[in-house]
């Protein structure tokens, strides 16, 4: 193999959120990945460090062609770099978004379970999150399109914040699904965000759609939110872009990350994107068929040793998704009793709204060795919880 993701790098004491944690535990929570990302963005960022000056930055021509390349062959999807932004992160950027295209005390309607943050980008400016839970059936996963209508048509829903692909239950939205979203929202003069950080984790033979490429309708009434961070492991970096293809949508997006001071790259955030997308391809498909692999042994493991939770298929991210409603209600419980017990650090669903309750969110971002292990834990909690 050309590139050695199953090397093994003692993240302890380099200041990670993941790994702050006591000696002996594992964690297989938050969404970054033990992989070293690329060689050739580490070359370049080595080489912008061995500069050794690092003042302010712009955002060059190189920056707006890699994105509009990047999406042209890989998504097939024709981004128009004047409608672009440089923005230091999808988080960032969704609660400068909330804050900007909504008012205080309007809903902002989120499909759950989703994406936790997301309840923070709208509580903390005033809006309130209105939840339209997916249908969990035959273990998969669907929209309630006549629950999601009755939401879009109250008064007080002026946004959607569309997770796609989506985590955690690593859905890939289709074509029509996506089309109807689309026809709802604008029926209803609701605008779409749609987080698309996952994009580039697609399962090895899938691929994601682009809600502002369905038509011309979803992209006139959107924001997107992109970003090489997931993919590439550069989260540290704050590093992502923001399009909008409606010209006053686009300017009060504008607006809204300038006035929030968060439209600035640090020394390192364009070099990273741009190697990202010109030279890191040939990685990125090599890690999906790692965490595909991943992905297979979990689904193997759980249905042969731990038939108390489910499996549910993933067609995108490195984040599974176990359903443990025969053995709890709520989850929260269970991830606690399994963290004190063998030191597996799980994500209870609860934190991802109605519909997460009886789930937990397990990173297999990590090498096959870590994985293995996280597997035997989790195998050693769910016994000792029966038994308890």
């Amino acid at each position: 193999m050309k590139y050695n993701f199953d090397k093994l790098i003692n993240r302890r004491g380099t200041g990670a959120l993941k790994w702050d944690i006591p000696e002996g535990e594992l964690p297989m929570w938050v969404a970054d990945m033990d992989f070293e990302t690329a060689p050739e963005i580490r070359k370049v960022i080595a080489d912008r460090a061995a500069h050794g000056v690092f003042g302010y930055n712009i955002v060059p021509d190189e920056w707006y062609d890699a994105y509009v390349s990047w999406w042209r062959k890989r998504h097939g999807f024709e981004l128009r770099r004047e409608r672009l932004v440089f923005c230091t992160g999808v988080v960032p950027a969704l609660s400068a978004v909330v804050r900007k295209l909504t008012t205080t005390a309007e809903r902002v309607l989120l499909l759950t379970p989703c994406y936790n943050i997301f309840y923070n980008s709208i509580l903390n400016n005033g809006r309130v999150p209105l939840e339209c839970p997916l249908k969990y059936e035959n273990n998969s996963y669907h929209i309630d399109f006549d629950l999601l209508e009755r939401g879009l048509r109250e008064p007080q829903t002026t946004m959607m914040i569309l997770c796609n692909p989506h985590n955690p239950v690593g859905r890939i939205w289709s074509k029509k699904e996506l089309m109807r979203i689309g026809e709802l929202c604008a029926e209803n003069n609701v605008i779409v965000v749609s987080d698309e950080i996952h994009c580039d984790l697609t399962a090895p033979g899938k691929s994601y759609v682009p809600f502002a490429s369905v038509s011309e309708l979803c992209r006139d009434i959107s924001v997107t939110c992109i970003a090489p961070t997931k993919a590439f492991n550069l989260a540290g970096l704050q590093t992502a872009a923001v399009y909008a293809e409606n010209g006053l949508i686009y300017n009060r997006v504008v607006r809204a990350l300038n006035t929030d001071e968060v439209a600035e790259p640090n020394s390192f955030a364009v070099t990273a994107a741009v190697a990202a997308f010109t030279q890191g391809a040939p990685w990125l498909d090599a890690l999906r068929e790692y965490i595909e692999e991943n992905r297979r042994i979990v689904a193997e493991y759980v249905n042969k040793e731990i038939p108390d939770i489910t499996y549910v298929p993933s067609e995108a991210t490195y984040l599974l998704w176990l359903y443990c409603g025969s053995l709890c209600g709520d989850s929260t419980g269970l991830a606690e009793f399994v963290r004190r017990k063998t030191g597996l650090y799980l994500s209870a669903g609860s934190g991802y709204g109605a519909g997460g309750e009886a789930f937990l969110r397990l990173n297999i971002a990590c090498p096959r060795e870590s994985v293995l292990d996280g597997l035997k834990r989790l195998k050693d909690g769910i016994n000792g919880y029966k038994t308890r």
